[in-house]
């Protein structure tokens, strides 16, 4: 392969945003978050063996995407510093009003290494009981679902259907709990 792009090459930051900055390094242009140390995606399984979803309005691509709870670690909106897991149990509660008695880090990678900087990890969440209506924080309006698992694909069609988007992740993240759901049972 041949190595068109300077491994060597300086950061050179083209625009600064509050959230994001636009980078340069030799030809390639990226982006990356200012605002926090890494991102974690949360699988989430109640005793029913339901799968949680969350649904917003994503600006971007200016159409609600059913996405499994995530966020940010050491988000700078928020004060302190936090662990991963931590951050993980934060965003669970906060998007769905599920409290997790075990989260366990399954793995990361990057996000979408092409065009951002950032890394995520993925965290399953079990012993789940839940404590309040979820929904975001103040800036997030988020819509819950409990699906159960075995009517998972249908429902995401569904949504799909109806104009919503999937995020790609939920794929990923299926086969992992699947992987999870032949262990314990």
């Amino acid at each position: 392969m041949k190595d068109i792009y300077n491994k060597k090459s300086k950061k050179v930051i083209l625009h600064k945003g509050k959230y994001l900055n636009f980078v340069r390094r030799g030809k390639w242009e990226y982006v990356e978050r200012v605002n926090c140390s890494g991102a974690v995606i949360i699988l989430a399984l109640t005793p029913q063996k339901k799968v949680l979803f969350v649904e917003q309005f994503r600006p971007a691509v200016q159409k609600n995407v059913v996405e499994f709870p995530a966020g940010l670690v050491n988000d700078t909106r928020k004060k302190g510093r936090e662990s991963l897991l931590a951050a993980a149990k934060r965003e669970l509660l906060e998007e769905t009003g599920y409290l997790a008695s075990n989260m366990i880090e399954l793995m990361d990678g990057p996000v979408s290494s092409g065009i951002c900087s950032d890394m995520m990890s993925v965290v399953l969440a079990t012993g789940l009981k839940r404590i309040g209506d979820g929904g975001g924080d103040e800036w997030e309006s988020i819509k819950v679902h409990e699906v159960p698992f075995s009517k998972v694909e249908e429902w995401l069609r569904m949504k799909r259907e109806k104009g919503s988007l999937v995020g790609t992740r939920i794929y990923a993240g299926l086969y992992l709990l699947n992987k999870y759901n032949e262990i314990s049972t």
